[in-house]
């Protein structure tokens, strides 16, 4: 096991690396207005082909029916060593990604960001969210993976992968990250650090509680922290080809 996990790590770090030869290639060649956008932001081209590759390769497991015996040893580890003390403390922390507190809170903030004339992160904020939502639905739909049924637990409607409520603070932690890291760049930091652990935290609840496996959370954080990242990017080279080409 450890063999063939080490020998898909160095799969995912060649592709990775070949991809973004590619896609060096391909600006210098074909959109050279882009060059310096991605010299500026070379860590987070790189963070988004990790994230999407990793995305896919635990797609493919889970599709191919390759990550249960791993996903219920996860699973049972948990169980068996989070005392049931920390359940409404969990139950606590799932809530903060659920719809009924990330739309009122991703609307309430939105609308802060355009009366302060910030539009930018208040778009790449609206926009993670929208895309996060439909990527849940869509994937859902199409993988259509049976819940956990290890103990029992809360019932929750809809098929098991992705997780929603990872995807979900995922990208809305990351759009908030980024916004940060743009309007207040000495706190950039601490930003990352807390969607980090917020990001984590809710991944961890689902598991304790029992309502996903661990690969539904890990591909969801992966999806999740991607869409503003690739929005981020895709705005970045825009505005850079745009003013090359007034100049």
């Amino acid at each position: 096991m450890i063999f063939e996990l080490f020998e898909d790590m160095v799969k995912m770090v060649f592709i990775v690396f070949c991809l973004h030869v590619v896609f060096r290639t391909y600006v210098r060649l074909r959109q050279p207005a882009w060059s310096m956008a991605l010299e500026r932001r070379r860590l987070a081209t790189l963070l988004v082909l990790v994230l999407a590759v990793l995305a896919i390769k635990v797609t493919e497991d889970v599709l191919g029916g390759e990550s249960g015996p791993i996903d219920k040893a996860i699973l049972f580890f948990i169980h068996d060593h989070v005392s049931p003390a920390w359940t409404a403390t969990f139950r606590a922390i799932t809530l903060s990604g659920s719809a009924s507190v990330l739309t009122p809170g991703i609307a309430a903030v939105t609308a802060i960001l355009l009366l302060r004339r910030h539009r930018h992160e208040a778009f790449l904020l609206a926009a993670s969210a929208l895309l996060a939502s439909g990527l849940v639905y869509v994937v859902k739909t199409w993988v259509g993976r049976a819940r956990p049924a290890l103990w029992p637990s809360e019932w929750y409607s809809g098929s098991s992968f992705p997780s929603g409520h990872t995807l979900a603070v995922a990208a809305t932690a990351a759009a908030l990250a980024l916004a940060v890291i743009r309007l207040r760049p000495a706190f950039g930091r601490w930003a990352i650090g807390a969607a980090l652990a917020w990001t984590v935290l809710v991944a961890l609840s689902r598991l304790v509680l029992g309502v996903h496996w661990p690969t539904d959370v890990l591909a969801a954080a992966c999806i999740g922290a991607a869409i503003p990242l690739v929005l981020s990017l895709a705005l970045a080279f825009r505005h850079d080809g745009s003013n090359r080409s007034t100049h």
